[in-house]
């Protein structure tokens, strides 16, 4: 983050966390308890290292930190995180065609398990398939590495597929309440017909008619192979969002030691500052991975069913139509390795 950035970020929620002087002491100035948040934030050091490097109370950074993250978001969400119109998604829709040959994606989907340590009296609740405590960030990635949606804080015992049906994005998906854009004729593979628009995702999630997941299985023919490196080959955009999240925001580098709640704000407040930095367009840090013609070292070859997805007959014609556009029309010359 720059001097511009972290002053145009204090422009925007310095009022909201600022304090007023008393007669025992001076309020903390709004520009220090952002930089004790943003220092929590990029380093995920313990309480007492921050407070003994800013000279304040142990319990004063805690309730720094919460009501700083809670600011944050409020502040950024609007602008940095809206709710995508149709209009958005068409706009996505044509960014993952342009960038990621892959026509009609609104978004690649994914969950990240944020690893916290075991809260008090929770039984097994948090407790994830690595033996780790934590609590799921799932998002969705259009193809510039931008969040456009997150749900955060459900329990790490469940599945990425669990969490998407759980949350309100995934009801709202299911039940077309989104505003997502019609079918549409591909150009090119117009006899193919009208094609809804889809999100991707991995073998995790369940197969409908507006989510692709790959095909299971090993022994697969050279057209489900193809759809399966055309489809991860999207999917990477959430992939790669997650490692920038983490390599800026060194908090995921480490066991986070807050309270579930607290935890979710601090997880919050990385992913729409994210957007932000993203978006202000000058950082000059980690730069995310691009996958140029003829890189194939991240194709998964070889995937395998992990549970039992059974899926619409609609879903599937879809995926097959798919499948037969990325072998044909829709094919690219660096596939042919496949």
């Amino acid at each position: 983050m720059t001097k511009e950035q972290f002053d145009d970020l204090l422009s925007r929620v310095g009022p909201r966390i600022a304090k007023r002087n008393t007669r025992m002491r001076a309020a903390i100035e709004p520009g220090e308890r952002l930089c004790i948040c943003l220092r929590y934030l990029v380093t995920g050091d313990c309480y007492k290292t921050i407070a003994f490097s800013f000279r304040v109370g142990v319990t004063t950074v805690s309730n720094i930190i919460g009501e700083v993250c809670q600011a944050i978001w409020d502040c950024l969400v609007e602008e940095f995180m809206p709710v995508p119109t149709k209009q958005d998604w068409s706009a996505i829709a044509e960014g993952f065609l342009q960038r990621w040959n892959f026509p009609n994606c609104l978004g690649s989907i994914d969950g990240k398990h944020v690893v916290i340590q075991a809260p008090p009296r929770s039984g097994s609740k948090y407790r994830n398939y690595k033996n780790a405590f934590s609590i799921v960030l799932l998002a969705v990635v259009d193809a510039e590495y931008l969040f456009r949606m997150v749900d955060v804080g459900a329990y790490g015992r469940n599945s990425d597929g669990g969490t998407l049906n759980n949350c309100p994005f995934g009801e709202d998906l299911k039940d077309g309440k989104l505003d997502l854009p019609g079918d549409c004729v591909i150009t090119g593979a117009e006899h193919l017909g009208k094609l809804p628009h889809v999100f991707v995702g991995d073998e995790a999630f369940p197969l409908r008619r507006n989510l692709l997941r790959p095909f299971p299985g090993t022994h697969l023919s050279r057209e489900r192979r193809v759809f399966n490196y055309r489809l991860s080959r999207a999917r990477l955009t959430v992939e790669c969002a997650f490692g920038i999240l983490a390599s800026r925001w060194r908090m995921y580098r480490r066991s986070i030691t807050l309270s579930p709640e607290k935890a979710e704000l601090c997880v919050k407040a990385t992913c729409i500052l994210h957007n932000f930095i993203r978006v202000t367009g000058r950082h000059t840090g980690a730069r995310p991975v691009v996958m140029e013609e003829g890189e194939d070292e991240l194709v998964l070859h070889d995937l395998t069913q992990l549970g039992t997805n059974n899926a619409a007959r609609a879903a599937i014609r879809v995926r097959e139509t798919f499948a037969g556009y990325f072998s044909a029309e829709g094919a690219v010359p660096w596939q042919g390795d496949v």
